[in-house]
C-alpha cells in the first residue's frame, strides 16, 4: 500500500466503524438496562399495591383493592398478576382468564426476570416477591407474581435499535465525510510541495518559496539546501570542465605551430585530429552546460526561419527548396541556443543529402511537440537506422565529424526529449525531434 492519502482514509475508517461498534454496544446495553428497570420498576409497584391489600377473611386470602389498570381486566391483554398462599389458594387477575401461573414452571429469562407462559401462549416475563402478613393466628406468607408480555420490551428495544442504526448510519457518513476532507485539507501542502518541486525541476524556480505547516518547514529548509548544494556542485563541475578545455588549447596550439613545420599530408593529419580534439573539447563545455539553465521558451517557427535563412546560399546553389509548416503558437521549453544546435545539426544533414526538397513540420502531442524534418534524398536502409545517432557513425560519403546527430541527441536527451529516425515518404530520412512543452 503506497498511498498515503489510501493509508489515512482505511485509519479513519477503522477507527470510525470501531468507535461506533462501542457506541452502539453501550447505547444498546443502556437503553436495555434502563427499559428493563423501568418494567421492574412497574412491576414491583403493582406487588406493592397487592401486599398493602391483601386480607384475610374467614380463614381465606382476599386482594381488598386491586390494581385499577383497566387491563388487568381484559383476558389475554398483556398484564398480568397473582397472589399465591402458602396452602396454594390464588388470587388471579381477570387478565389470566382461567390459566393459573405455576412457580415451578418459571425459568431464568432475558433482562433479569423470570420467563413462562401466558394465557394466550405468549412468553411473559414475571417479577415475584414473597412476603409475609401478619393475622390474629399469626405471620401468613404469600407469594406475589406481577407479569407483562415479552413481546413489549422485544418490541421496544428492536424500535430503539432501528432509530439508533439509523442514527449511527448517518454520524458515519459525516465522520466519514469529515475524515475524507480533513485528509484532503491535511495532504494539501504536500500538494503544492510537489508543484513547487515541479518547478524547480524546470528551472522556474531556484528554491522553494512560501509559507507552509510547522511540520513541513525543516523539509524545505533540507530541500532548499539540497538544492544549494547541488547549485554549487554543479557551478564547480562546470568550472573545472572549462579549466580543462581552456587547458587544452595552448598545447593544441603549439601543435599547430609544429605542424606547420611539417610536410603537407602529416601537416593535413594532425590539423585535423586538433580541430577534432577541439570540437570535443567545446562539446564538453556545452554539455555542462545543458539543463542548468532556467528553462526558457522558444518559438518553433522563428527559430526554424533563421536556421533557414543561414542555410539558403547552400540550398538555393543546390536547387533546393523548403517547405516549412510551423504553427506560430508552438512553443518548446529549451534554452534557444541549445534548440538551434540539435535542430541546427539535423537541418544541415538535410542540406547534405537532399536532392530538391527538404520539409519541416510540427504537431503538438500532449505534453510534447513532435518535429519533423524530412528530405528527398537517398535515405538510410532500414537496418541501419537504429544506430544514426551514435557518435562517429558518418552518413553518405563519411565527411564531417560523425558528432552532428550525437550532439542533437545529447541536447534533446538533457531536456528529456528525444530523437527518432524513419523512412520519409518522400523518399528519404525522415528526423523526428521530441521537444518538452508546457499544456
Amino acid at each position: 500500500m503506497q498511498s498515503l492519502r489510501l493509508r489515512l482514509l482505511i485509519g479513519a475508517v477503522l477507527a470510525i466503524a470501531f468507535v461506533l461498534l462501542l457506541v452502539g454496544v453501550g447505547l444498546s446495553s443502556v437503553f436495555s438496562t434502563y427499559a428493563a428497570d423501568r418494567y421492574r420498576s412497574d412491576m414491583s409497584a403493582i406487588m406493592d399495591q397487592l401486599a398493602a391489600s391483601i386480607e384475610i377473611r374467614k380463614g381465606k386470602p382476599v386482594v381488598t383493592d386491586e390494581p385499577s389498570d383497566p387491563r388487568f381486566g381484559l383476558p389475554g391483554s398483556g398484564l398480568y398478576w397473582q397472589v399465591i398462599a402458602e396452602d396454594g389458594q390464588v388470587i388471579r387477575s381477570r387478565s389470566l382468564w382461567d390459566v393459573e401461573l405455576a412457580l415451578s414452571a418459571l425459568r431464568a429469562g432475558p433482562y433479569g426476570f423470570r420467563e413462562t407462559e401466558g394465557p394466550d401462549g405468549a412468553a411473559i416475563l414475571a417479577d415475584i416477591r414473597r412476603i409475609s402478613v401478619e393475622t390474629a393466628d399469626g405471620s401468613q406468607p404469600f407469594t406475589l407474581l406481577s407479569a407483562f408480555d415479552r413481546k413489549v420490551i422485544d418490541d421496544a428495544i428492536s424500535s430503539y435499535h432501528g432509530s439508533m442504526a439509523v442514527m449511527l448510519a448517518a454520524t458515519a457518513a459525516v465522520l466519514f465525510a469529515a475524515a475524507f476532507l480533513q485528509i484532503g485539507i491535511g495532504l494539501a501542502p504536500l500538494s503544492r510541495l510537489q508543484a513547487g518541486l515541479t518547478r524547480v525541476r524546470a528551472g522556474l524556480l531556484d528554491q522553494f518559496e512560501g509559507e507552509g505547516p510547522t511540520e513541513l518547514k525543516p523539509l524545505v529548509l533540507e530541500l532548499n539546501q539540497l538544492l544549494k548544494e547541488r547549485e554549487t556542485a554543479v557551478e564547480r563541475a562546470r568550472a573545472r570542465a572549462s579549466d580543462l578545455a581552456h587547458g587544452l588549447k595552448t598545447p593544441l596550439t603549439v601543435l599547430l605551430h609544429v605542424a606547420d613545420a611539417l610536410p603537407g599530408a602529416e601537416k593535413t593529419l594532425i590539423r585535423q585530429q586538433v580541430d577534432l580534439i577541439r570540437q570535443r573539447a567545446d562539446r564538453q563545455l556545452q554539455s555542462a552546460r545543458l539543463g542548468v539553465e532556467q528553462m526558457a521558451q522558444t518559438g518553433l517557427a522563428s527559430l526554424t526561419g533563421k536556421l533557414v535563412s543561414v542555410l539558403l546560399p547552400v540550398t538555393a546553389a543546390q536547387g533546393i527548396d523548403w517547405k516549412v509548416s510551423l504553427d506560430e503558437q508552438l512553443t518548446a521549453d529549451m534554452d534557444p541556443a541549445d534548440l538551434a544546435e540539435a535542430l541546427g545539426n539535423v537541418l544541415d544533414n538535410a542540406t547534405r543529402f537532399a536532392h530538391g526538397v527538404i520539409a519541416v513540420s510540427a504537431i503538438r502531442d500532449g505534453d510534447v511537440i513532435r518535429l519533423d524534418v524530412e528530405d528527398d534524398g537517398p535515405g538510410v536502409e532500414d537496418e541501419a537506422l537504429a544506430n544514426i545517432a551514435g557518435r562517429g557513425v558518418h552518413l553518405g560519403d563519411g565527411e564531417g565529424s560523425g558528432l552532428g546527430l550525437a550532439i542533437t541527441a545529447d541536447v534533446l536527451a538533457a531536456y528529456r526529449g528525444g530523437l527518432a529516425f524513419a523512412r520519409s515518404p518522400l523518399g528519404g530520412l525522415k528526423v523526428t525531434l521530441t521537444l518538452p512543452t508546457r499544456k
